[in-house]
């Protein structure tokens, strides 16, 4: 039984083993067919050798033209430094006014194309007009007193001309009659002194005929001499009296020319002192017309003065006129009609025609960027037109070092940071041409040096 059962036993775990081989087998797939499957799936991994040729060919133009585009981008590199830190810029000429007054009228818009000189805002000119009136009557008023002090001088001059002229005269007459008069006097003294001596003269003769008519008187009554003469003794007495008497009237006469000549002298230096006093009257004539000068002078001085406020306020006046400094366009407009406005105060700003790129380098790209080198610039507003331009300038100095606040190295903080320097850069016009009005200031850039 037991073999019989061991029998049927192990006929049963055999029976059991190979049903379990089955479903095995039947759970693997079939070597044989999936080796097929695989032949026939796999492609051939033998590659024809014309395919080879052609594929290793176009391997090499791919490098070749890889290192041509390669060593061309180094080549460009190279020679050319690039940045979009960069933007638009120009001048912007705020408008204000230099006087103050009442807007009366603004004959221009926002954003309005202007040329120069083209007027802008006008102003209530009623108050500078009649300043430029008041200076010009005050102009009139000082050139008229001008006119009359210089006319005063003339005259005053001729006067105390003519006046100093006679009274030099006077002067020189009366010194000729006091020289002649003096003369007179030293002669009537003279005839004074031969009129005395003549005199004396005559007196003695007269004492010797007088005793010799008394002697021969005598000697004619004793008979001691004849009649004859005691006659001649007698006219000899009587011409010798004569002769006394003439001298003494000739002493006289001598006397009163002496008189007369010292009263020619007295009248003389009184003739004299008045023609000095004649003299200094002129003199004092001569000090009216230095004040006379004075006066032009004063006047001449208040001409200019007057000029001056007249052209002052006549520039006042143009003033009222505000006009365009240059050609652009018109922005940033505050002013309104009747509006009270004072000097200075903003209205309004002209951006100019004229613009350029300010290009913020690194200062690493400074050492081959040159003034007049050229650069192609890309607009980021236009992509697809392309400008050209050429650098005008660097800047002497980083862009940190124009701001408020410069940084200071010396803090103790340091960090190095790589600098950026303007550089200004100046459009072709050519290239602009049909933009000038399109580019704004403020647009962004990009742009390319061409460097040597």
């Amino acid at each position: 039984m037991n073999n019989g059962n061991g029998m049927h036993s192990s006929i049963k775990y055999r029976a059991e083993d190979q049903t379990n081989i089955r479903s095995d087998n039947d759970l693997k797939p079939d070597v044989s067919n999936q080796l097929k499957l695989n032949e026939v799936s796999q492609p051939n991994n033998k590659i024809n050798p014309r395919t080879r040729r052609v594929l290793i060919s176009a391997g090499v133009i791919l490098v070749v033209v890889l290192g041509i585009l390669g060593l061309r981008w180094w080549n460009y590199d190279a020679t050319h430094e690039t940045t979009d830190d960069a933007y638009v810029t120009g001048d912007i000429h705020p408008i204000s006014s230099q006087v103050s007054g009442t807007i009366q009228s603004i004959p221009v818009n926002d954003n309005q194309e202007v040329q120069p000189g083209q007027l802008l805002i006008q102003l209530d000119p009623k108050d500078y007009q009649a300043a430029v009136q008041q200076a010009q009557a005050a102009l009139e008023v000082a050139t008229r007193q001008a006119k009359a002090a210089q006319a005063n001088i003339s005259l005053a001059s001729q006067t105390t001309q003519a006046n100093t002229t006679e009274a030099q005269s006077s002067v020189s007459s009366a010194i000729a009659m006091i020289d002649s008069a003096n003369d007179t006097v030293k002669q009537a003294q003279t005839a004074i002194a031969d009129a005395q001596a003549q005199r004396a003269k005559a007196q003695a003769q007269a004492a010797n005929a007088k005793v010799n008519r008394d002697r021969y008187q005598q000697l004619y009554q004793t008979g001691a001499v004849t009649k004859q003469q005691w006659d001649d003794a007698l006219t000899n007495d009587q011409v010798a009296a004569a002769q006394v008497r003439s001298t003494q009237q000739s002493v006289l006469d001598a006397k009163a020319k002496y008189q007369t000549a010292l009263d020619n002298v007295n009248q003389a230096r009184a003739q004299l002192a008045d023609s000095q006093g004649k003299v200094q009257q002129a003199q004092a004539s001569g000090q009216q017309t230095q004040v006379n000068h004075q006066q032009y002078q004063a006047a001449q001085a208040q001409i200019t003065a007057a000029d001056a406020a007249l052209h002052q306020a006549e520039i006042n006046l143009s003033y009222t006129q505000i006009t365009a400094p240059v050609a652009g366009q018109v922005g940033n407009k505050t002013a309104q009609v009747g509006q009270r406005v004072q000097p200075g105060q903003a209205l309004m700003a002209i951006v100019s025609d004229s613009k350029w790129i300010v290009a913020n380098f690194n200062e690493t790209q400074l050492g081959k960027i040159q003034p007049g080198e050229p650069v192609d610039i890309k607009v980021d507003a236009f992509p697809n037109h392309p400008f050209q331009g050429v650098v005008n300038s660097i800047s002497p100095a980083s862009g940190s070092d124009f701001s408020i606040l410069p940084p200071d190295n010396a803090t103790g903080n340091f960090t190095k940071v790589v600098q950026r320097i303007p550089v200004k850069i100046t459009f072709d016009p050519a290239s602009l041409k049909g933009y000038e009005s399109r580019i704004t200031q403020g647009m962004s850039a990009e742009v390319t040096v061409a460097v040597h």
